[in-house]
């Protein structure tokens, strides 16, 4: 159990490029589990220390993250070109800052040198006693990371999750991106599974590039059914009309939760009565099915959702 293994919620991670003012404030007003700061892919070499300052500011003038976001974090350059050092070193000491975004993570020795330059930049944060680490989340984007998904997981123990790449990791593959997504069905499958291995509490997938009119919609729709029936648990947003739906749909559904409640209650009274495997529905409930139960209700009061109503409501189901 790494540092950041705790509950973590990412179901939409929102990129706002760092070299648009605009942006930067009206990202302020958004509600979004994350909003991630871009410093890479959408800011021109030549404008990165600029946008790189005008971050810093940003986020200094930010007395506390807004209600709406719970989390604040920024995507610096990869460790393989030369902004990233000074990526970190304007922007670690920051406490606005929760978490670092890696691209191009192709082995292990990228997150050991975020994690060397934190610990040095922001010593106070990352003692072997502190309980609010800036946390790492590692985009695998290459066939070279993909072959190299264990160690990876076990390099930092500030990691906190794994974005699938989907555009670079075509690039990288001589892939030819379809509606279908079937050409990347290896990749995030060891993407979740990794993550899941290394009980990372957050996996990202592929940015869906279409979200305008209703065919993008349906489009953003079928691919977060797609990604949450793989293992993802979020999924990279390029607009922030994408954010309600991925959330939405990323969150445990209303029947989904109730019979998770249902089976939270009746599954306590099994217990009391020493019954290890009951039937529900006509369904049998035992260990495992319960344990996912449980992990529905946490996430649905995460959500916030009101499940103490469903408790409620339910108190006096019965194990069959």
């Amino acid at each position: 159990m790494t540092a950041t293994s705790s509950a973590i919620l990412r179901r939409a991670l929102l990129y706002v490029p760092a070299s648009s003012p605009r942006m930067l404030t009206k990202s302020l007003g958004l509600t979004s589990d994350n909003v991630t700061y871009d410093l890479e892919d959408s800011v021109t070499p030549t404008a990165k220390p600029q946008a790189r300052i005008a971050l810093r500011d940003h986020l200094a003038s930010i007395s506390s993250r807004p209600s709406t976001i719970r989390e604040l974090a920024v995507r610096i350059n990869a460790v393989e070109t030369p902004f990233a050092l000074d990526d970190l070193t304007v922007l670690a000491n920051l406490p606005q800052v929760d978490a670092i975004v890696i691209p191009k993570v192709n082995s292990a020795s990228d997150l050991t040198f975020v994690t060397d330059a934190l610990r040095h930049l922001s010593p106070d944060r990352h003692s072997s006693s502190s309980a609010n680490p800036i946390k790492l989340i590692a985009l695998i984007e290459s066939a070279r990371a993909l072959t190299d998904l264990s160690s990876i997981c076990r390099a930092s123990p500030y990691l906190s999750g794994l974005i699938f790449a989907a555009e670079d990791f075509a690039l990288d593959m001589s892939l030819t991106r379809t509606p279908s997504l079937s050409e990347f069905l290896y990749a995030r499958s060891a993407i979740a599974t990794a993550a899941r291995a290394a009980s990372l509490p957050s996996t990202i997938d592929l940015v869906c590039t279409s979200y305008r009119g209703e065919e993008g919609l349906g489009r953003l729709e079928e691919e977060c059914l797609g990604g949450k029936a793989m293992g993802f648990n979020g999924k990279q947003c390029i607009h922030p009309s994408q954010v309600e739906m991925v959330q939405r749909l990323f969150a445990p559904g209303e029947k989904e939760v109730e019979r998770a409640v249902r089976i939270v209650i009746a599954d306590a009274k099994a217990a009391r009565a020493g019954r290890g495997a009951w039937t529900l529905d006509g369904a049998m409930i035992d260990v495992p099915v319960v344990g996912r139960a449980k992990a529905i209700v946490s996430k649905a009061e995460g959500c916030g959702m009101d499940v103490e109503k469903l408790m409620d409501k339910w108190k006096d189901e019965e194990p069959e």
